[in-house]
């Protein structure tokens, strides 16, 4: 995987975010709501609307239910989703964002964009974390953007594009391929000189479902990156195809997932359903043995 990655392996992970001069604290792991400004995500009970009230409430439920971190997208990545423009993506977040921002000023919000253009101008609206699925392959300036704005990246793996992912499955080795990748991605991100990077494996994102599992069988190996590990599995196919529900269903074997996701060292839970991620948070602490 290279002598990079190689000498990544003795590396202490990363605990700690610097966000706008606040120090986040990963020792304990965080919950991310998503907040999807969009009318075609996959699962109905995360999408809100424009609306500064519903906002206001969505967004105030969720913080009050524990979310560290408010995560607000206004593209759906799904597999085979319709195409955005960029007018109209700033158009669904922005006022989203400035919302957020001015009405809750002690919670953090991420932007959920792989658009550059997009990342900046939340930024300047409030946002505080650039959260990209497409770990800036779809715009070839979001890492110098990232690097110019100073604040958390989050690096997740995809290949290709939300309507072609599903034809780009194909892995020599899926886990050591994943890790190469990233970490070359990483390497560039350093250089820029980003120093708050947090990995993404990239559930569902050009993974089939059996990948996925493997995936999560293997969480413990990105430690290796020395960064923060998110994940998001919430309410995604790998759940609800499994066990023959709806995505509507799939709440249970999501908090499964996520607590297995926690037990090999996840340190932030990208999550539908708040509460129940808190919950599973609270609950597997009590399982830690500590010396």
């Amino acid at each position: 995987m290279g002598s990079d990655l190689t000498d990544n392996t003795s590396q202490d992970i990363k605990k700690t975010l610097n966000v706008g001069g606040r120090i986040v604290e990963l020792s304990t792991p965080l919950v991310m709501a998503i907040l999807n400004i969009t009318p075609d995500s996959f699962f109905t009970g995360g999408r809100v609307s424009t609306d500064p009230d519903e906002v206001v409430q969505r967004a105030g439920e969720m913080h009050e239910h524990g979310a560290a971190i408010l995560d607000v997208g206004g593209y759906s990545t799904r597999p085979g989703a319709q195409e955005v423009s960029q007018a109209e993506e700033l158009d669904r977040v922005l006022p989203v964002v400035e919302t957020i921002h001015k009405h809750l000023p002690d919670a953090l919000i991420s932007i959920d964009t792989f658009r550059s253009g997009v990342a900046m101008e939340a930024v300047r609206a409030g946002a505080a974390i650039i959260n990209d699925v497409s770990g800036g392959t779809l715009d070839a300036a979001m890492f110098d953007t990232v690097a110019a704005l100073k604040v958390p990246y989050i690096l997740m793996h995809m290949r290709g594009t939300p309507q072609t992912m599903t034809k780009l499955t194909h892995y020599e080795r899926l886990v050591p391929d994943i890790l190469k990748e990233l970490q070359q991605k990483l390497v560039e991100l350093r250089q820029k000189g980003v120093a708050d990077v947090i990995i993404d494996p990239g559930f569902g994102f050009a993974k089939t479902v059996a990948q996925n599992f493997r995936l999560m069988n293997n969480l413990r190996e990105f430690h290796q990156l020395g960064c923060p590990l998110l994940i998001g599995i919430s309410r995604k196919s790998m759940v609800w195809r499994t066990l023959g529900v709806t995505a509507e269903e799939a709440l249970n074997g999501t908090t499964v997932l996520n607590t297995l996701a926690l037990q090999q060292g996840a340190n932030i839970l990208r999550v539908h359903d708040v509460r129940e991620a808190v919950e599973a948070v609270k609950l597997w602490q009590l399982t830690v043995v500590r010396d």
